[in-house]
């Protein structure tokens, strides 16, 4: 029997027991979660940009309490959803999950339609899917690329959860239950492997969690704490880290702080492309194996390049330790002379209020960035927004830089990564692949977002036999090693001292026709010195 993919509970901040998995093979063989256009999911058709999905489910009788939810982890890019040929519920955008109540269809066996419409157009968020895909432009997705799953609650559960931490302790606000909160809280993230610390019961669903001897969570040693919230007839668990970051001054320049002490993040760009499953890896360890290679090599910290993966992705980072910039996904036109030829040339200040002028594609960005700050709020990893990537579909980044504030004043906003920087931003964020990294002076701290993205064309490999793209290419692994090592020793390690507070390299693995990777593009092969690397990485300690 085929294993079903992606089986596992799909949100691991608000778990239940009540649980029944809908991935795995749907009509004319299409495997979910794997989107219309990768290897893995196994459609056969022409045309991806409309395709309607179907299979049967069962409601056992066991299963129901009161309600009945089905939820989707994400598709792409519109989709309609119908149960035993009635309409239950729509959405409309191709990266965040969506739920719908099907309580009334009771128990038995049921037929679930979904029709998904996706022409890969600009209004939507799209990050770097293109309809032509080529150099850093990769292969567009369709359908459904996120867990298909039902759950049961009680009539009235817990619909929400966030927490906000600090050093000694953590807020919660929850969103339903009966409004009684019998809490019990573990020092380990799964109470099966913790002891018992903490067991009270609160009357308001907004309390605090103080944590005697409290361990704080970092890439070093990322420290989890896990909480059981029983509310009624409804019962869930979820997790927490002690955490805070914020920006101070140290020895005359602003320094990026994690848990109040400057912290240099050393990271590297991560696209979340898979030569298989496209947007997903072959299973959840992908996700894991990808991080923990990048730990291997000496990073603390990936940049989410313009996607929002899976939870099972944060979840990993929080339990390994792995620092997430996580980056907003772009919509809007993006123009080759306007976004980076121009800006590459052109150091002055360009305004962005004026641009990208249509009110329908700001409107919806705007509420697309508002709910990935929701949805990823409670992962300790995710320390640092990036609004706007190299002018893609930005406008008035000063304005958006206030929404992100009243969003989530508890993370390091980047407004405009790599040019056409305005007034607001938390940090000074550059991008340098075709000059050498010089001390810029700020009163900010200063990251450089975007840095390297050295090639290196490994023999049966590759992606494309015919295309390959990078910014400098060498011949073997000695070579690139060599020139990485001399990058970061060169114009790394001595702008430390002068403000850098942190780089991300270009990149965790060759994507299509990028061969700019730490590893190819299948993973099997890592291109550099890993002990040259580690090396470097302990330089780049804050001492």
């Amino acid at each position: 029997m085929e294993e079903i993919p992606f089986s596992s509970y799909p949100r691991p901040q608000l778990k239940r027991d009540s649980f029944i998995c809908l991935n795995g093979r749907w009509s004319d063989g299409v495997l979910v979660p794997f989107p219309l256009e990768s290897e893995l999911s196994g459609f056969k058709g022409d045309d991806t940009t409309r395709y309607t999905y179907r299979r049967k489910f069962e409601i056992p009788e066991d299963f129901i309490k009161d309600k009945v939810l089905l939820h989707f982890g994400a598709v792409d890019n519109k989709a309609k959803v119908y149960v035993d040929g009635e309409e239950v519920g729509s959405h409309v955008g191709g990266y965040l999950p969506f739920s719908i109540d099907i309580t009334r269809f009771g128990a038995g066996i049921h037929e679930l339609k979904v029709k998904v419409k996706d022409e890969t157009s600009t209004d939507y968020p799209y990050g770097k899917q293109t309809k032509t895909p080529g150099g850093m432009w990769y292969t567009p997705v369709s359908g459904i690329w996120g867990s298909v799953w039902l759950e049961s609650v009680p009539k009235d559960y817990i619909k929400s959860l966030r927490i906000t931490p600090s050093l000694t302790d953590a807020k919660f606000e929850i969103e339903g239950g009966t409004g009684r909160y019998d809490v019990k809280v573990y020092d380990a993230e799964y109470p099966a492997d913790g002891n018992l610390i903490l067991e009270k019961t609160f009357e308001s669903p907004e309390f605090v969690i103080d944590i005697d001897d409290p361990k704080v969570w970092s890439p070093e040693k990322p420290n989890l704490y896990s909480v059981r919230i029983k509310s009624g007839e409804d019962m869930i668990t979820s997790y927490f880290g002690l955490r805070v970051i914020d920006i101070r001054e140290i020895d005359g320049f602003k320094r990026i702080c994690l848990n109040g002490r400057p912290y240099f993040f050393h990271g590297v760009l991560d696209q979340g492309y898979y030569p298989q499953g496209l947007f997903l890896p072959n299973n959840e360890s992908g996700y894991e194996g990808d991080i923990l290679k990048m730990k291997e090599l000496g990073f603390n910290t990936l940049r989410k390049h313009i996607k929002v993966e899976p939870e099972c992705f944060y979840e990993a980072c929080d339990r390994l330790g792995m620092v997430v910039f996580q980056d907003m996904v772009n919509n809007a036109p993006y123009s080759f002379l306007r976004d980076t030829a121009l800006p590459t040339v052109f150091k002055g200040h360009i305004s962005d209020k004026n641009r990208h002028k249509n009110s329908e594609t700001r409107k919806i960005f705007k509420a697309h960035s508002k709910g990935i700050v929701e949805h990823l709020y409670n992962h300790p990893c995710v320390l640092y927004y990036t609004i706007f990537n190299e002018g893609w579909g930005q406008f008035d980044s000063d304005y958006m830089y206030d929404k992100f504030c009243e969003w989530d004043h508890t993370r390091i906003i980047d407004s405009t990564s790599g040019w056409f920087k305005q007034k607001k931003s938390d940090v000074e964020s550059i991008h340098c692949y075709f000059k050498p990294i010089k001390p810029i002076k700020s009163d900010k701290p200063i990251i450089v977002s975007e840095m390297g993205g050295y090639s290196l064309r490994v023999e049966g490999h590759y992606f494309n036999k015919n295309d390959n793209y990078g910014y400098r290419t060498f011949t073997d692994e000695d070579e690139l090693s060599e020139a990485i090592i001399k990058l970061y020793e060169d114009e790394v390690l001595p702008y430390i001292e002068k403000g850098l507070c942190g780089n991300i390299y270009t990149q965790v693995s060759d994507v299509e026709d990028e061969t700019n990777g730490f590893y190819t593009y299948d993973r099997k092969v890592c291109k550099v010195n890993k002990e040259a690397m580690l090396k470097i990485s302990k330089k780049l300690e804050v001492k």
